[in-house]
C-alpha cells in the first residue's frame, strides 16, 4: 500500500508550470522534541506536484501562494527527474486546500458575537413597536370621519382635473408634427391627394439632384422644401421632384404650401 502524507505551510520557490500540472517547493521542520538518544530531525524540502484543473479551483495564484497557508494530501514518489523535483521528497498531490488566516477566524468570531446583540435590541424594540401599535388604533376611528369628508372633495375636484390634460393632449399634435418639416411649410397633405398634371409627368427630373434630395430625405427624415399645391383642386404647381422623392420613399404625407386660385 502506498504511504499517504500530508503537507501544512505556504509554498517557499516560484510555481513551475507544465503542460497538466503545476509544481512548487514546500518545506517542513521536524518535531522539536526527538526521543532520547536520536539526534533532531531537520528541514525537509518537499516537491509538490498539483494538476492544473485541482489548481485552479483554489483560486491561488503565482503571488498568493507564497503567503497563503495551504494543506497537500498526496503520496511520496521517486519516479520524478531530478531537474523537476529539486526538493528532498516529492509528493503527488490529490487533495490542495487553502488553511484560513488567524485574521479571517478572529473577524467571524467577532461577527458571530455581535449578531446575538442585534437580535436582542431588536426584541426589545418589538414591545415598543407593539404600543404605538395599539396607540394608532385607538386613534384610527377618530381621524375616520375627517378622511371621508377629503375623499368627498378629492372625487368633486377629480372631473375638473381630468378634463384639462384631454384638451391639452388635443392642441399639441397639431404643433409637434409640423416641427420636423421645411421652412414656409403650412400644411401637410396626404400624398395620394396630390395630383399631377400631365405636364409634369411628360418630364423627367436629373437624376443626380434628384438622388441629392433622396440622401437628404434618409438623412433628415424630411424634405429640403415644401411642395406648392393649389389650394381647391390641390393639384401640384411646383415641386415635382420631390413629388418623385416622396414617391420613392413612400412618404404618407408630405409638406405643401398652398397657392389660391386667381
Amino acid at each position: 500500500m502506498p504511504h499517504k502524507i500530508t503537507l501544512t505551510g505556504s509554498a517557499t520557490g516560484p510555481l513551475r508550470e507544465y503542460d497538466r500540472y503545476v509544481a512548487f517547493d514546500m518545506r517542513e521542520k521536524g518535531s522539536p522534541s526527538a526521543p532520547k538518544g536520536l539526534k533532531k530531525s531537520t528541514f525537509i524540502s518537499y516537491t509538490v506536484f498539483v494538476a492544473k484543473k485541482a489548481f485552479n479551483k483554489t483560486g491561488l495564484t503565482k503571488k498568493s501562494i507564497m503567503h497563503e497557508k495551504i494543506l497537500i494530501q498526496g503520496e511520496p514518489t521517486l519516479d520524478i527527474p531530478i531537474d523537476e523535483c529539486p526538493g528532498e521528497v516529492g509528493v503527488i498531490c490529490f487533495q490542495i486546500t487553502v488553511l484560513p488566516n488567524k485574521n479571517d477566524k478572529e473577524k467571524n468570531e467577532s461577527d458571530a458575537k455581535k449578531e446575538p446583540k442585534q437580535e436582542a435590541s431588536v426584541s426589545s424594540e418589538a414591545p415598543q413597536n407593539t404600543e404605538s401599535e395599539k396607540q394608532a388604533e385607538e386613534q384610527a376611528p377618530v381621524s375616520q370621519p375627517v378622511a371621508k369628508e377629503q375623499k368627498k372633495e378629492t372625487e368633486m375636484v377629480q372631473p375638473e382635473v381630468k378634463e384639462t390634460p384631454v384638451q391639452e393632449t388635443k392642441a399639441t399634435p397639431k404643433k409637434k408634427s409640423m416641427l420636423n418639416q421645411p421652412k414656409g411649410t403650412q400644411d401637410l397633405l396626404n400624398f395620394e391627394d396630390i395630383i399631377v398634371p400631365e405636364e409634369f409627368l411628360k418630364t423627367r427630373p436629373n437624376p443626380e439632384k434628384t438622388q441629392k434630395v433622396i440622401d437628404f430625405v434618409k438623412c433628415t427624415g424630411r424634405l429640403d422644401e415644401p411642395l406648392t399645391i393649389e389650394k381647391d383642386s390641390k393639384v401640384l404647381k411646383d415641386g415635382y421632384r420631390r413629388y418623385i422623392v416622396a414617391k420613392t420613399v413612400k412618404m404618407d404625407k408630405v409638406p405643401v404650401v398652398y397657392e389660391y386660385q386667381k
